[in-house]
């Protein structure tokens, strides 16, 4: 049978009544893909409307481990104590993965893909199911949630939220194509696609409720019923801010927090997000 099948078969038994051995075995065989970039929660697909599909099955996998974890303690020393599901430890880094995770407090659970040459600066946290593809940095109190896609050559800036969405099963993962440059605290969460070279200057928000407002080209892009919110590839996105045009809003000079595309990306724009190979 089939890893997909097996999944299937067991998220949809009752964990009290599933045969725990032959669960925790196909979860773990889950679990050695996902660590090796061979399987992932998303994948790319030119028949889909948004260019991804969601692999939902992956990620009835990660639930079964949690559901299969049991609480152990983790701890290393009597002043650094903490507790987690025995099913997610630690990834295993060896010197062979070619990352380099600086000392300083970042955690990498078990299930996550860091590609080689990828950079991770103190502290920072790269959550079950994620995939971060070849010479991303992940800057200093930056979360890459479960199932986030991250792809080449990315700089997640520091104090950056890239949310995952493990749950809805069937809804898509935030996905960060390659060489974007994501600013420092920006927060791109539920589904939302950021396609390949953008900029998100500092402070951007991309929520699942957002209306991205698109200046050169005069339109408006928001999550549809059949598709997340795409940013278009090269856009230059900054947080503005709308009007309110109800009453009680308009008369009292209300607005709402409004990303913008104000350009898209030009010679200008690469200079001053240039990634430093030295730094890698």
């Amino acid at each position: 049978m089939a890893l997909k099948d097996q999944i299937e078969l067991y998220f949809n038994q009752e964990t009290k009544t599933l045969d725990r051995t032959a669960a925790l075995r196909v979860f773990n065989e889950l679990k050695f893909f996902l660590n090796s970039g061979e399987v992932r929660a998303a994948s790319k697909s030119p028949k889909s409307k948004s260019g991804w599909t969601v692999n939902d099955w992956v990620k009835k996998g990660i639930i079964l481990g949690f559901r299969l974890g049991e609480l152990v303690d983790y701890s290393e020393k009597e002043q650094f104590r903490f507790f987690d599901k025995n099913t997610y430890p630690l990834k295993r880094l060896t010197l062979d993965h070619n990352v380099r995770l600086v000392p300083g407090g970042s955690s990498v659970r078990d299930g996550a893909y860091l590609a080689m040459g990828v950079v991770i600066m103190p502290p920072a946290y790269v959550n079950t199911g994620a995939y971060v593809d070849e010479g991303t940095m992940i800057d200093s109190h930056a979360l890459i949630g479960s199932c986030a896609q991250i792809g080449k050559r990315v700089h997640v800036s520091a104090a950056c939220q890239v949310g995952g969405v493990l749950e809805p099963i069937g809804a898509m993962p935030v996905i960060i194509e390659d060489d974007v440059f994501v600013g420092g605290q920006c927060g791109v969460y539920e589904g939302t696609i950021v396609r390949k070279r953008a900029v998100l200057a500092a402070g951007v928000v991309l929520t699942g409720s957002s209306r991205v407002f698109d200046i050169p080209k005069k339109k408006i892009y928001t999550r549809t019923k059949d598709s997340p919110l795409v940013i278009p590839e090269g856009a230059v996105v900054v947080q503005g801010s709308r009007r309110l045009e109800k009453t009680f809003a308009k008369s009292n000079g209300l607005s709402v927090s409004a990303p913008i595309i104000v350009k898209y990306r030009d010679e200008k724009t690469d200079a001053a997000t240039a990634l430093e190979e030295s730094l890698r």
